[in-house]
């Protein structure tokens, strides 16, 4: 079973999109017995919340279920958990390389997996406002780390 997590700060925007998309994709491809998705945040002042409205709504608007996401602080046993640390912006990459425990995780950027040199980050949409931007992008990203991920499945 590959193992992916992907990190935000609060755990309530663009990591848990990044989760319910990704899961969609996931399902789609036949593979939910192979690749299992959770989200965290880097600080834990949202936790036990359900995504963001804004999150909410722009799922919904593309039938992406976003039930049972729940906010949740990283863990350390994270570390030993997941195979893949997926971070939305060079902050998250500082925090998480701070509390790091596992060389063996592969810690990236999902702006790392979209082929485009101007996209450096996911913006947050907490602060921007700008939800249907950060879906594109992380719709983007989650697909083509899917294909990725899915080499290794072979």
């Amino acid at each position: 079973m590959v193992r992916v997590l992907f990190v935000c700060l609060g755990n309530i925007c663009r990591s848990t999109m990044a989760e319910a998309v990704f899961r969609k994709l996931v399902e789609e491809e036949g593979l939910a017995d192979q690749i299992m998705v959770d989200s965290a945040g880097t600080a834990g002042w949202h936790a036990g919340e359900p995504p963001h409205q804004g999150t909410q709504e722009i799922l919904e608007k593309h039938q992406i279920s976003h039930h049972g996401i729940t906010s949740r602080q990283i863990h350390t046993r994270d570390w030993h958990l997941f195979h893949y640390m997926i971070a939305m912006d060079d902050q998250n990459i500082a925090d998480l390389q701070l509390k790091k425990e596992n060389d063996d995780v592969v810690l990236a950027k999902l702006t790392d997996f979209i082929e485009d040199d101007d996209v450096t980050y996911v913006p947050d949409p907490y602060y921007t406002g700008d939800f249907n931007y950060t879906y594109e992008l992380v719709t983007l990203g989650c697909r083509n780390l899917l294909k990725e991920i899915k080499t290794t499945l072979i």
